[in-house]
């Protein structure tokens, strides 16, 4: 598993690129090993506001649907096209061609409830 100290982590197995007050969000190398063969994944829309600890995005695999919950709150600035022709991406690079969206952010101060990559690792490999 691979656990980029550059970026944040959620408990639901998210994790967060920061650039200024823009997030960039996708879901752990965990929680794509843990879902299987992504074959679909439904984005939320450009200009749509979300909510930390809410719903952002659905993941579909070969196992199960999986809610993808956003880690911050914001207005969705942008989200990965790519993953509708080719949602594998998920699973073949999850922290780089396989981000869902970008999240311009309502309220930086979220990030202080983020894990770091190394409480992160304990967390995932504790069997949460």
């Amino acid at each position: 598993m691979e656990y980029p100290d550059n970026l944040l982590y959620s408990e639901e197995h998210e994790w967060v690129s920061v650039d200024g007050t823009r997030a960039r969000i996708g879901i752990t190398d965990f929680a794509q090993d843990a879902l299987g063969d992504v074959v679909y994944v439904e984005m939320p829309n450009v200009g749509s506001t979300i909510r930390a600890s809410a719903s952002c995005a659905e993941v579909e695999s070969t196992k199960a649907v999986s809610d993808v919950f956003s880690p911050v709150s914001g207005t969705v600035a942008t989200v990965n096209e790519s993953l509708a022709e080719t949602p594998e991406q998920l699973n073949q690079a999850p922290y780089a061609a396989g981000w869902i969206c970008e999240v311009e952010m309502s309220d930086p101060a979220e990030l202080d409830a983020l894990m770091d990559a190394s409480a992160y690792r304990a967390f995932a490999e504790g069997g949460s």
